[in-house]
């Protein structure tokens, strides 16, 4: 029988509500917005027994990224300064990045992977993919692996 994996990534609304509501309780006390784990589950609507089930397991994807090496991957546009650009907002973001491999461009096009330490970013995950997709030049960039 092949082993089941570890972690999996699961579109919330594919989830059962409880996580969904650890999730929000979470997020009510590392906010400052409630003072304690029963102000916390009272809000949402859960017992704190639930929350402590699930507080270690449950948590959003972009906090799962912080703290660590993320690899990116990009299509971008053969021409003078995007790769310049993404490094920029990385700079400006509090990302470090470690590796850069780029392929010879082909049909004005060239892949680049970016390998990036995330725990000093200064913004989320989903802003910092969001800012570099914005960029003109980019045809594609997401992440590959974290």
């Amino acid at each position: 029988m092949p082993k089941v994996p570890k972690f999996f990534i699961v579109e919330a609304s594919a989830l059962p509500e409880i996580f969904i509501k650890v999730v929000q309780a979470k997020q009510a006390l590392e906010l400052g917005e409630v003072s304690t784990v029963n102000e916390a589950t009272r809000r949402v609507g859960i017992s704190r027994s639930a929350f402590y089930k699930y507080k270690d397991a449950v948590r959003p994807f972009n906090d799962m990224m912080n703290g660590h090496i993320v690899t990116f991957q990009a299509m971008l546009r053969d021409e003078p300064g995007i790769l310049s650009a993404i490094l920029n907002i990385f700079a400006a973001s509090g990302g470090n990045i470690l590796t850069i491999n780029q392929t010879i461009p082909t049909g004005s096009v060239a892949a680049v992977n970016l390998s990036a330490e995330t725990s000093g970013l200064l913004v989320s995950l989903e802003e910092l993919v969001h800012q570099v997709q914005e960029l003109s030049g980019v045809v594609k960039f997401e992440v590959l692996a974290g």
